[in-house]
């Protein structure tokens, strides 16, 4: 599988497309007066201490107090203490409750992991992570690990010795990259000194600064994205800006060298998005409904509590072939559809994949196979909980950042989240009942129905009895006059 990386830059925001074999897998945007949070540590002060949900809320300088679980909050031990001493009193820590950590009015230095959402502030935790090429540093905890997408035995138990020799070194903990599999100690050194010097300055500012107040912001969008995901089989980086394009060049230069010259300026006067066909994958992406290129479809419904992901044989017929492997295709070719769309809408939470009832297991097994190694391909973590007999797949995913439709978009003004609108009839009924009340009042005068030209359409067809009826209520003809201004449950009676 080949990847490329599409940048479009403009002064005002940076748009990031991330292709697989030439498909729009993942999508980044970030705005520059609107930037993602998630990552930056900030000095906070607790606002309020919540026992019965133990939990806190904490300043962090932004529009809402921050998010604080007790299982987040970091005790420092007294170092005055002997190791004996340290050890009994991490154990009591361990199981304190919130009150007895954290008081109202405290200082605390904490990191972003969640971005807020909605009416909800940020999620943060004081156990901070600071990610590297090849290594994440953990400061607060004792703890070294590899992660599970390098699987070698070998080469994991390699990498467990060198994390250990570096945590007695500079202390805390520290996890091994997928891109570190393969390199040197040396290449490891220079990655913890490079982020125990990070956290340093982070605690030297913090001991300067008054709360609440920004420490430390994480890279910006692109230079995240070439630290976490460059690698061999990245075929081309493009890019539309100069000014991008040389720092992703300086970057890769670093990290990468071998990798320098698939870095491009793109400088034709087409827009970069739309040449490698970005622009219309998104556009998809903003419908509940996706084809599938035998004639079948998937529906994806976002909620507040959970994503459901409908499957649908559609158009497919199966070619003379049986039910079940005309139903097997649709699932299989399903799959790779739906988590490719999960992951560029970034959904999270509780998904539920609503797959066609097969009656075979070898055919169910085939299916939940491609599933999980479709899933593989997936960055964020997930999780499949549940199967049923009836085609459903319950999983789960995890989300830091808002889904693409809410970066994309905003609710409707008109339908606030419905979906739906009422219908001409239903309006019509309303016109009535509202003609009705007045009736005394407004009796033998001329009056003018301004509606919107949906429902002038009906007065004049299906509801023409309607405009019969009002008629005979006020004792002359209405005049009615559509209006593209109104919306299509709005309406005037203006006297004449």
């Amino acid at each position: 599988m080949t990847k490329d990386i599409v940048v479009s830059s403009t002064p005002q925001e940076t748009k990031v497309a991330l292709l697989e074999d030439g498909l729009v897998s993942e999508f980044f945007i970030e705005r520059d007066r609107s930037r993602g949070i998630v990552g930056n540590l900030y000095k906070g002060r607790v606002t309020r201490v919540l026992p019965g949900m133990q939990s806190a809320f904490v300043d962090l300088g932004l529009e809402r107090d921050a998010f604080l679980y007790v299982a987040d909050v970091f005790e420092e031990l007294d170092q005055t203490l002997t190791p004996e001493e340290q050890v009994e009193e991490a154990g009591a820590l361990r199981h304190a409750p919130i009150e007895d950590r954290l008081d109202e009015g405290q200082d605390v230095l904490v990191q972003v992991v969640k971005e807020p959402l909605g009416t909800k502030g940020a999620r943060i935790t004081a156990h901070a992570s600071l990610p590297g090429r090849y290594l994440v540093f953990m400061p607060t905890v004792e703890h070294v690990g590899v992660s599970r997408k390098i699987v070698d035995d070998d080469e994991r138990r390699r990498l467990r010795g060198i994390l250990k020799e570096l945590r007695e070194e500079t202390g805390g903990g520290f996890i091994a990259r997928t891109a570190g599999s393969g390199r040197s100690r040396e290449d490891f050194e220079r990655d913890a000194r490079y982020l125990k010097r990070t956290w340093d300055e982070v605690r030297a500012v913090s001991s300067r600064e008054r709360a609440p107040a920004l420490l430390h912001r994480e890279l910006s969008l692109v230079q995240r994205l070439i630290r976490d995901i460059l690698s061999d089989d990245i075929a081309g980086i493009s890019l539309d800006t100069e000014r991008e394009f040389q720092r992703t060049l300086e970057m890769v230069t670093l990290l990468q060298p071998e990798l320098a010259p698939r870095v491009r300026l793109f400088n034709k006067p087409q827009n970069i998005l739309e040449e490698h066909g970005v622009s219309s994958e998104l556009e998809r992406a903003l419908r509940s409904k996706v084809w599938l290129g035998s004639g079948g479809y998937i529906v994806i419904n976002q909620t507040e509590a959970l994503v459901a992901v409908d499957v649908n044989t559609g158009r497919y017929i199966g070619n003379n072939k049986r039910l079940e492997d005309t139903i097997l295709d649709t699932n299989l070719e399903a799959v790779k559809e739906a988590v490719r769309q999960i992951r560029l809408r970034d959904l999270g939470g509780i998904i539920v994949v609503d797959f066609i009832d097969m009656e075979e297991r070898k055919s169910r097994q085939k299916v939940m196979a491609t599933l999980e190694q479709e899933l593989k391909k997936d960055r964020a973590p997930s999780k499949v909980l549940s199967v049923n007999e009836f085609g459903l797949v319950i999983l789960t995913r995890k989300r830091v950042k808002q889904s693409l439709e809410r970066i994309l978009c905003q609710p409707c003004p008109y339908c606030t989240g419905s979906g739906m609108i009422k219908s001409v009839a239903t309006v019509c009924s309303e016109i009535y009942d509202e003609v009705r009340k007045l009736a005394a009042e407004i009796k033998g005068q001329p009056l003018l129905l301004r509606v919107n030209p949906e429902v002038a359409r009906g007065l004049a067809g299906d509801e023409a009895a309607v405009l019969k009826d009002l008629g005979g209520l006020v004792g002359r003809d209405i005049t009615v006059q559509g209006d593209p201004l109104l919306h299509q449950e709005q309406f005037d009676l203006v006297p004449m």
